[in-house]
């Protein structure tokens, strides 16, 4: 046993002890301790164990914070509560709580040799330092973001005290950051991709740069998944996450950026090649040089192409089943049997995003859905064929993918009238400027010049004196 987890082991069989000194404001119910919340606020929301087990679930000593989701040991619980920074500060502070030598613990542990900063050995020692995101501040904020965290996501760490510098020179500051594993083909980490978190996990924190990678990035990406034949490939780590929703069983990479998707190399062995690209001129291009290296390779290149700016805007926009339409037509068949699934179970509904001016805005080119309801035989066709039991997908999907088509149609007319009235309007200029031309010509032969005023009298002999 290692002198931290000694350490940990000793602050658990003194858990009340530790909660009365950094706990104050709390107090014992049963075999816990309530308080408000790390900062020693009076209330009830964070609960210590103060008996249980050694380890596992329901260990004493753990702690969690039921308004936040946050949680930790009493190692974690002291390093909050006491604005810690680093870990040998966090010991240190336990160390004299538990009346404990320094000698006690000096030569246990080799000390570790500095690394250079952004280093690929400095991402997979903050990595380490992590924990698993399930009930953690990172869990919170990808629920927020539409994507339901499951226990199968190794790539992904939550860090409560994560550092982060504005700039050189700036004062160093700590945020609770959702940590992302870069790893190469063989699974080695090479970098790591930090996001720093708001401290109540809503949203990013309040930082110029909110999100920074470290380590070594180009032809590596954040991993979710295993597969050997079909996999998928697109930037944002938030877009490949909003895939698995309806994609849980097909393997994902996220390069993190335009550029690094445009160089990524696919493994070799790969028969289809998913490219999930954001809806700009950079994703784009992105898409095509990936896709091109692909064919060249001899493999099967595919663009899924999002509603909105990416995928993980259309999951939190129009919802789970819209998205899973969407995708359902732009995979191969074989792989809608495979990896599609839509969770049908009563949940959140979709958020509506809203302009300035109060009106609900919708994908390019999309008008209302009520404009293009079917009649009432269209829709007991739909609701016929979604209770056929060899026909999974709901009506609802059958109807989007309708709207769809209509609203399609709809675009090519209006394009269409668009270059007819433009074009007309440009003709009518034309002609106007073929006529005014001539007439114009005509009036300045004819012109004489303004004959020259003579001044009046008055001024004339004012001008004479």
């Amino acid at each position: 046993m290692g002198p931290a987890a000694d350490i940990a082991r000793r602050l658990a069989q003194n858990a009340e002890a530790v909660c009365r000194e950094y706990l104050s404001n709390g107090r014992r119910e049963g075999g816990t301790w309530r308080v408000g919340d790390i900062d020693n606020t009076p209330g009830r929301s964070l609960m210590v164990r103060l008996t249980g087990p050694d380890s596992g679930k329901g260990a004493c000593g753990r702690w969690v914070d039921f308004a936040t989701a946050e949680g930790g040991d009493l190692l974690d619980l002291i390093a909050r509560a006491r604005r810690l920074h680093t870990f040998r500060d966090v010991l240190d502070e336990a160390r004299r709580f538990l009346s404990l030598p320094e000698r006690e613990y000096q030569g246990s542990a080799p000390a570790r040799s500095p690394v250079p900063t952004g280093s690929p050995e400095a991402a997979r020692r903050l990595f380490a330092s992590a924990r698993p995101i399930p009930g953690t501040l990172a869990a919170v904020y990808l629920r927020h973001r539409g994507i339901a965290v499951s226990g199968d996501l190794p790539a992904l760490r939550f860090h409560p005290t994560c550092f982060y510098r504005a700039h050189e020179g700036a004062p160093r500051e700590t945020w609770p950051a959702l940590l992302a594993a870069v790893t190469d083909r063989e699974g080695v980490v090479t970098g790591v991709l930090r996001t720093w978190l708001a401290h109540d996990g809503s949203g990013k924190a309040p930082l110029a740069t909110p999100r920074r990678s470290m380590g070594r990035l180009l032809d590596h990406g954040v991993r979710l998944g295993n597969g050997s034949d079909v996999l998928a490939a697109g930037e944002g780590l938030e877009t490949m996450l909003s895939l698995r929703v309806v994609l849980p069983a097909l393997p994902v990479v996220a390069a993190l950026s335009a550029t690094h998707l445009a160089g990524f190399i696919p493994p070799s062995g790969l028969r289809r090649l998913y490219i999930a690209r954001d809806s700009d001129r950079v994703g784009r291009r992105a898409a095509e040089m990936l896709g091109a290296r692909a064919h060249a390779d001899g493999i099967e290149a595919l663009v899924l192409t999002p509603q909105w700016d990416d995928f993980n805007t259309d999951l939190t926009t129009l919802g789970c089943e819209a998205l899973a339409a969407s995708l359902r037509a732009q995979l191969a068949p074989e792989d809608v049997v495979r990896f599609l699934v839509v969770n049908r179970r009563p949940g959140p509904q979709p958020r509506q995003r809203a302009s300035v001016s109060g009106s609900i805005q919708r994908p390019r080119g999309e008008r209302s859905q009520r404009r293009g309801q079917p009649d009432h035989e269209e829709r007991a066709d739909l609701h016929a064929r979604a209770r056929n039991r060899d026909d999974p997908v709901p009506a609802q999907v059958f109807e989007v993918e309708r709207v769809r088509e209509q609203l399609r149609n709809y675009q090519r007319l209006r394009s269409l009238l668009e270059d007819w009235i433009g074009s007309g309007i440009e003709l009518a200029r034309m002609e106007r400027r073929a006529v005014r031309d001539p007439q114009e010509k005509s009036r300045a032969k004819t012109r004489t010049p303004p004959k020259r005023r003579r001044p009046s009298p008055k001024i004339h002999r004012l001008r004479s004196r």
